[in-house]
């Protein structure tokens, strides 16, 4: 089957910036902000990815998710360092969706039979991983809202939306390092810790479930008016359901089942596995990070 692309093509820019109270030097990170390529969902076409100052080593190449992954390091002293993205993709539209999937006790069945370990097999996402370790109140609230007579697919949208209804977003709440147990107790956070949690409750019932880094296309109240690179990147949820249906991916933090206008960067047991940078280096005081994203459609 011939397949045709460009239902809708999606231009992305990105700034990463992070200022440095004293220069830094002998640095080195590890970024992922590109989005991959999914056949029959998503192809990265025109892209450039600048690093600001040039760093003295640069590596591109893919880690074990098959997530895209840019090593760079930098020798001199630098009072910044900048990450600029710039791509186009493009989007095939979702076909009609289905729910095959049986009820969670077959799924639990099926991946414990599984014993091939590839990229994307279910049982590297049963927890625990860096940023995950079980927790009493998240596994008693997924037990609450499992119905074990209803199928894995329709168990993940419960669960999606319950968690919905009991957490507020609130980007001063927490930051990139508070665990999932905490963002629960103050149920307040950001789209990483809904995806943890939810990553959590799914993996409590019996769920494989991953995470899932990307960019969102938002649109402004109506009547106002898109402010560029007022976003930012974007995180939701991967679920297992069973060899029929596959994976599927579902976001907490807006309570619907992922569509187009969420463009794939990668795949990992957390967030840690697909951080946006990573890295070290030498320097005395503080520094600040900002980030700014922007998605549109083309025609737009």
């Amino acid at each position: 089957m011939r397949i045709i692309w460009c239902d809708m093509i999606y231009s992305i820019r990105l700034t990463i910036t992070h200022r440095y109270d004293q220069p830094a030097a002998n640095s080195r990170h590890l970024i992922r902000v590109m989005p991959t390529t999914i056949p029959g969902r998503q192809r990265l076409t025109t892209h450039v990815l600048e690093i600001m100052p040039k760093p003295a080593v640069r590596s591109d190449g893919t880690d074990f998710f098959g997530n895209t992954a840019t090593t760079c390091a930098h020798t001199d002293q630098h009072a910044e360092m900048a990450i600029c993205l710039a791509c186009h993709v493009e989007m095939l539209e979702a076909p009609g969706w289905q729910d095959v999937s049986p009820p969670v006790a077959a799924v639990r069945k099926e991946w414990e039979a599984i014993t091939e370990l590839g990229a994307h097999s279910p049982v590297h996402f049963l927890g625990p991983a860096p940023r995950l370790s079980t927790d009493p109140a998240i596994t008693a609230f997924a037990q609450g809202v499992f119905d074990p007579a209803a199928t894995t697919a329709a168990n993940v949208s419960t669960l999606g939306r319950a968690l919905h209804d009991v957490m507020t977003f609130d980007v001063a709440a927490t930051n990139v390092d508070t665990d999932a147990s905490e963002a629960f107790r103050l149920k307040r956070g950001v789209c990483q810790d809904f995806s943890h949690i939810m990553i959590l409750g799914l993996q409590a019932i019996g769920v494989p479930a991953a995470y899932v880094s990307g960019y969102l296309r938002t649109l402004p109240p109506e009547g106002g008016i898109k402010l560029e690179g007022a976003d930012a990147m974007h995180a939701w949820v991967r679920a297992w359901c069973g060899a029929r249906q596959g994976w599927i991916e579902y976001d907490p933090t807006n309570a619907t089942l992922v569509g187009t206008d969420h463009i794939v960067v990668g795949y990992g047991r957390d967030y840690s596995d697909i951080a946006p940078v990573n890295g070290h280096l030498r320097s005395s005081g503080g520094q600040r990070s900002s980030q700014a994203v922007d998605v549109k459609l083309v025609q737009e």
